[in-house]
């Protein structure tokens, strides 16, 4: 069984170095909502080999199922979704805070062994999207020995 762990250490502390830029030190002077918590900003994903194939879960809270768009090519997986919030908060008639958030997010991964895109199925329900990857016939991948 072959354990699959992707990490971005830069990515996370350039996005943490932008969210702190924009929080002042002396008080709230800003709405500090710039790259806000609850948008999606990367696409988060669980990847578990079963019999015959793999089982891809990916975090998208908040995307609608037609703005999710995934595409197989030989062993290669990409996951993109088209990203959308508004935010307004009023005090009576008044607007007092609005914001609009739009854009993509995209994760694209490689797994050991050519898929069988005919037999792909995908599901989307609370936030997850569920792929079930079959391994294509006689692809069972190569391991070359370092030597």
């Amino acid at each position: 069984m072959s354990n699959l762990q992707i990490t971005d250490p830069i990515g996370h502390r350039m996005r943490n170095m932008l969210r702190n830029f924009w929080h002042p030190a002396a008080g709230d002077l800003f709405r500090s909502d710039l790259f806000p918590q609850d948008t999606l900003s990367d696409i988060k994903i669980d990847v578990a080999q079963e019999d015959g194939g793999y089982v891809v879960r990916a975090d998208l809270p908040g995307v609608k199922k037609e703005d999710i768009h995934v595409d197989v090519q030989g062993n290669q997986v990409s996951i993109s979704a088209e990203v959308s919030k508004e935010t307004e908060e009023k005090k009576g008639e008044a607007v007092v805070y609005s914001e609009r958030y739009q854009g993509k997010v995209f994760r694209s991964f490689s797994l050991d062994c050519e898929l069988d895109q005919a037999k792909a199925e995908a599901a989307y329900k609370d936030g997850v999207l569920t792929l079930k990857l079959p391994r294509k016939p006689g692809g069972n991948g190569t391991r070359v020995n370092i030597a």
